[in-house]
């Protein structure tokens, strides 16, 4: 598996294993799943519901806890210093892990909440209960905000990336201070049709002797991009992780840059009302 060094020096798996809208069983037997197939990097979320499940799948692998990366998120309903503050140890407590590798704020509320929250993270990761602590759904102005009033930059910045919608312009600007982008969705989710369909995508897959999610998620590690694939199924969770022994040629990675079409197919950031 490889790893690359965020901007503190932490050391991340490139390729993680999301659980968006995995109940909490399902969490745990998709986890579990992916640990014992090579996984060593996890994704949830508080507004996941499924912390419980993710830990229990942690505690269980038998998998010395070094060795496995795991991310969590606050939800908006909890942004702000103290409400910060609770819902990491809530977190931690239903993950039942003593510290958190990656922190992030899930979706951006109004600036002064994002500095409040992370003025909150800050102090924990100085505590050492979170290893790094990062941004999720944050378009450049909010890292504009955030990074002026920060005193530790965002070591990620989490969002909707695939084929369809590859944020070149919001991965050039993270780049200046570097943020790696992680990769939600990188499948395209319920979309997940038109990238199978995709006749471009079908011939290059079929060049490689690879299915096309392989492809799709080869060519965001390729750019630098920590995608974040989820199955609960065994068979396509070995199969996305089977991408580190190829590489797309130059000339299949422009292919699928003329892919980037705009798909946008979760809520645009400025525009929530959660």
């Amino acid at each position: 598996m490889l790893k690359l060094n965020l901007n503190n020096g932490v050391t991340i798996p490139q390729l993680g294993f999301g659980t968006f809208r995995a109940e909490i069983e399902e969490a745990y037997n998709s986890v579990k799943c992916a640990l014992e197939n090579g996984y060593r990097h996890i994704d949830t979320a508080a507004a996941y519901g499924n912390e419980q499940g993710v830990g229990r799948a942690i505690k269980d692998s038998g998998i010395d806890r070094s060795e496995i990366f795991v991310t969590s998120k606050l939800w908006n309903d909890d942004q702000g210093y103290e409400g910060t503050k609770k819902a990491f140890y809530d977190s931690m407590e239903k993950l039942q892990l003593d510290y958190i590798d990656l922190y992030l704020i899930h979706w951006p509320k109004s600036y002064e909440k994002t500095r409040a929250s992370w003025r909150a993270m800050e102090e924990l990761y100085e505590e050492g209960k979170i290893c790094a602590i990062g941004v999720s759904n944050f378009n450049i102005h909010h890292l504009d905000d955030l990074i002026k009033n920060a005193k530790i930059l965002p070591a990620v910045n989490q969002v909707e990336c695939h084929v369809g919608l590859q944020n070149r312009v919001l991965q050039e600007y993270c780049n200046k201070f570097g943020i790696y982008l992680e990769a939600y969705a990188p499948l395209m989710s319920n979309r997940i049709s038109e990238l199978l369909s995709n006749e471009d995508m079908i011939e290059i897959a079929k060049k490689y002797k690879k299915t096309v999610p392989q492809v799709a998620i080869r060519f965001l590690l390729q750019k630098n991009i920590i995608p974040l694939p989820k199955s609960s199924t065994p068979a396509r969770i070995v199969s996305n992780r089977d991408v580190f022994d190829f590489s797309l040629a130059e000339e299949d990675m422009k292919t699928i840059s003329g892919l980037n079409n705009g798909i946008k197919i979760f809520p645009e950031p400025d525009n929530i009302d959660f």
